[in-house]
């Protein structure tokens, strides 16, 4: 069959191909080549290193106090998305059972276009996520983030469905590609006290989630509490980069010196 795309298939030698698989989407069907290759990517230096802290209210923070707009796409779709909801409930007929009497061909048409607005919001989430942790990878040496457990974070009905919407996850994943494409290290930083935590001198100033500014009584530092948090976190993620090359630094001379 013809193959439309942009990589030529057919250059690549039989034995590189490691698994070929069929899957269905809601305009049609794909085929997915897993092929065997390596992809470099020359890394730039900028001698920058940044974290970052996402969030629901700006998609995240880096410590220098840059945000980026989170998209929220299923929010946007959302009217949409209920009104051809309430299409195919209407067009559905009970009295209709499967496989002998099967829904009509209007239920199915209704049923496809909501397949199709459901598809789009899933690729405009990829499609940002990797633009984004593209951009991030680009131009950065060092990066570190919170070591989010998001499986435990959706269980928050009132934040569930913001949550899902942002797409940490696919980000996270994105981000970790990149990074080993340009060689950039990425660091998960345990999330523990960093937005209590004064990142000028350490003082614990306890906040509610309502609260959107550090102020710290102690050294009168007054900055966006994303911010904050995302100052924390990176000297966290430097301190154990550092520790991580001085212990491979000393096993490398203990190897040396028992050869």
């Amino acid at each position: 069959m013809r193959l439309a795309g942009t990589r030529s298939i057919e250059t690549f030698p039989l034995e590189q191909i490691k698994r070929v698989r069929l899957v269905r989407r809601a305009d049609g069907y794909y085929v997915q080549f897993c092929v065997d290759a390596e992809r470099q990517v020359e890394h730039v230096p900028s001698g920058q290193q940044v974290r970052i802290d996402l969030g629901l209210k700006e998609f995240y923070t880096d410590s220098v106090g840059r945000t980026v707009t989170p998209p929220r796409f299923l929010r946007k779709a959302e009217r949409q998305l209920k009104r051809l909801h309430r299409q195919v409930s209407r067009k559905y007929d009970t009295r209709r059972k499967q496989p002998k009497h099967p829904q009509s061909h209007n239920y199915q048409k209704a049923r496809q276009r909501l397949a199709h607005a459901h598809l789009k919001v899933q690729r405009q989430r990829e499609d940002f996520a990797r633009k984004t942790a593209s951009a991030l990878v680009s131009s950065h040496d060092l990066i570190a983030h919170e070591a989010l457990q998001i499986h435990n974070l959706v269980r928050n009905h009132q934040l569930a469905k913001s949550i899902s919407d942002a797409a940490w996850g696919r980000f996270l994943v994105w981000l970790g590609y990149y990074a080993r494409l340009h060689g950039v290290p990425v660091i998960a930083a345990p999330p523990h006290y960093t937005t209590q935590a004064c990142s000028k001198c350490g003082m614990l100033v306890p906040k509610s989630l309502s609260t959107r500014t550090h102020i710290c009584g102690h050294c009168g530092s007054m900055l966006d509490r994303d911010e904050n948090a995302a100052r924390n976190i990176l000297a966290l993620a430097v301190a154990r980069s550092h520790q991580n090359s001085s212990r491979s630094s000393t096993a490398g001379q203990a190897g040396t010196g028992l050869v």
